[in-house]
């Protein structure tokens, strides 16, 4: 499903800040053409079409799934419309790379991924900060023993962000709460670092709405033993930095979602420094990723498959369920 040309086009799913990001990090991207856009209306879509020069406008999900322009769909929409979009995409026969978190909850995640299987199309979960080449090198790093066995990961991801119950990041029916828009950062680097998780621990708050939570702490522990601290809040400006510490050194960065540089500090050695700038704006690695996987005819990524997102995903329903949000998706 690609032109005669080789160039893999592109369609997005919503107008939003994270769509445009994504747009600006495709430009970076050989062999990646953006030729659809999908939104709630056509001026939506026309907007957002005239300011990345997108040929065709789509003021519905139907029409940009149903599009012969498209191979792949990136969805770009709030948490509680990834389902449908994905489904909707799927069942067209267009590839998806969907935004994180992948569902709302494991029941939405599976069916997003028996739907891949059944009409045998790719799909993955947008982990950005699994792709950029720093994060790659950190994990060689540690594959390799550069800081021992890894025993602790620490993460911490949050902001202070004024409370608007109007606002999506507050709202219950849009996917609001720490947890879904910040948490899933570090819980998916814990698995990524620390392998399958069992959570020990979580606490949380929620905000005046008394519905979606305004920061949360767990507390994990991973398939060899090492313990993740993790936390995230929308109430406070956290570090958001992370440590991983082995028995021989230890790896820190900062702004580690989306990361460039980071230190590692080796056991009676001086600190080492790397640095591994982005082409564009970061976004251009998981769109390389998955043009690679569709190249070969694959379905999911190494680096992010199917039960990657599956893990994830539970582990966030379950420190959910021990905070006590509950979301209207989660009712049917």
């Amino acid at each position: 499903m690609t032109t005669g040309h080789g160039e893999l086009r592109w369609g997005i799913q919503a107008t939003g800040a994270i769509a445009a990001a994504f747009a600006q990090g495709l430009r970076a991207v050989g062999g990646a053409r953006l030729t659809a856009v999908g939104s709630r209306t056509v001026e939506g879509a026309d907007r957002f079409a005239d300011q990345w020069g997108i040929p065709n406008r789509h003021g519905s999900l139907a029409g940009l799934a149903a599009d012969p322009d498209v191979d792949v769909v990136y969805v770009a929409t709030p948490h509680p419309a990834h389902h449908t979009a994905t489904l909707a995409c799927l069942e067209a026969g267009k590839h998806v790379l969907c935004e994180k978190p992948l569902a709302m909850n494991i029941r939405q995640a599976t069916e997003m991924v028996e739907a891949a299987r059944r009409n045998e199309r790719f799909l993955m979960e947008a982990m950005w900060t699994r792709f950029a080449p720093a994060t790659r090198a950190i994990k060689r790093l540690v594959d390799d023993g550069a800081i021992g066995e890894l025993r602790v990961l620490n993460a911490d991801f949050g902001n202070a962000v004024p409370y608007d119950p109007r606002h999506r990041i507050w709202a219950p029916e849009l996917g609001g709460g720490a947890l879904l828009d910040l948490g899933v950062y570090p819980i998916a680097l814990a698995s990524f670092f620390l392998g399958e998780l069992t959570v020990v621990g979580a606490t949380g708050h929620r905000a005046p709405n008394g519905v979606v939570d305004a920061q949360a702490a767990v507390v994990v522990v991973g398939a060899a033993g090492a313990t993740g601290l993790l936390s995230c809040s929308l109430e406070a400006p956290l570090p958001n930095r992370v440590a991983l510490a082995g028995t021989l050194g230890r790896i820190e960065f900062d702004r580690w979602w989306c990361p460039t540089e980071f230190t590692l500090h080796r056991n009676g050695r001086d600190p080492e420094s790397f640095v591994f700038p982005h082409r564009a704006n970061g976004y251009e690695y998981e769109a390389e990723e998955v043009a690679a996987r569709i190249a070969e005819g694959a379905l999911e990524s190494p680096l992010m498959s199917w039960d990657e997102s599956l893990r994830v995903t539970a582990v966030l329903d379950e420190v959910r369920a021990r905070l006590g949000v509950v979301y209207p998706a989660d009712a049917g």
